[in-house]
């Protein structure tokens, strides 16, 4: 097989482009979720904390000395990113919730889907013989 034919199996297969789709929209979710913390969440929890932005704290290893750049530790850009992600996880944690008890809901509304015939007589086939055999 020729490297393109191979190529061309290997991209129009579902699992890629479900994959593909995937990632597209987990980018996009993402992006929500990341203005929903940053815009929505992280205002209020400022006031809270007195406006102390986590981003600004650090630790000055060496100062700056002429034109070389002082040495600083950004350990509030961890503790900012640590955060984000707890924030994230908890708002994709409750969307997935959301839609499994969607799911629940949705499954207990629909009626029971009647047996196919073959089941029906398998079972009419099972209840003769138990009774020749009284």
């Amino acid at each position: 097989m020729s490297l393109a034919k191979d190529f061309k199996e290997f991209a129009v297969k579902g699992n890629v482009v479900d994959l593909a789709v995937g990632v597209i929209i987990g980018a996009a979710f993402g992006k929500i979720v990341s203005s929903f913390v940053a815009d929505v969440i992280m205002p209020p929890l400022g006031l809270l904390t007195s406006g102390v932005d986590l981003k600004q704290l650090g630790w000055t290893l060496r100062p700056a000395i002429d034109k070389a750049p002082a040495v600083v530790l950004n350990y509030g850009t961890f503790l900012q990113n640590v955060f984000d992600f707890f924030l994230v996880a908890v708002a994709i944690f409750a969307m997935v919730q959301l839609i499994a008890r969607l799911k629940r809901e949705e499954k207990v509304a629909a009626p029971p889907a009647e047996p196919p015939k073959q089941e029906l007589l398998l079972e009419q086939i099972l209840v003769a013989i138990k009774a020749q055999q009284k």
